[in-house]
């Protein structure tokens, strides 16, 4: 019973980023009109700089996807730990009303890391 709840979990992980990610390649979600002026200029410098939204969208991608299969998960959560800070950390300074949602997103990506935590020991122990 834990492991399908733990898939369904994953799994909606999984396509939370893979949406967020073709999102920032092709646009197809429009921004909301009603974001704090601090968000819309924060938007406004990270689209200044125009190979990073689809660089971190590709990554958001690729991440979700390897997320959502056991065996390649562990490299799937690794590579969406850094935008996941990212997340954190703008729902910290900038956007805390939703925080309560990026907190519980970190948490399961923390949780993928420490179930495979195997798998990172040799990176480690070397």
């Amino acid at each position: 019973m834990k492991q399908k709840i733990l898939f369904v979990v994953y799994l909606l992980f999984s396509l939370m980023f893979i949406n967020a990610g073709l999102n920032k390649l092709f646009n197809y979600i429009p921004i909301p009109d009603d974001l704090p002026e601090k968000v819309q200029k924060m938007n406004a410098a990270f689209e200044e700089i125009f190979w990073l939204m689809p660089l971190v969208g590709v990554i958001e991608a690729l991440g979700g996807i390897l997320f959502i299969i056991p065996r390649t998960r562990a490299l799937g959560a690794i590579m969406l730990f850094p935008i996941m800070v990212g997340i954190m950390i703008v729902h910290l300074s900038v956007a805390p009303s939703g925080l309560v949602l990026a907190s519980v997103f970190f948490i399961v990506n923390l949780w993928a890391i420490y179930e495979n935590k195997e798998k990172f020991m040799p990176l480690i122990n070397n």
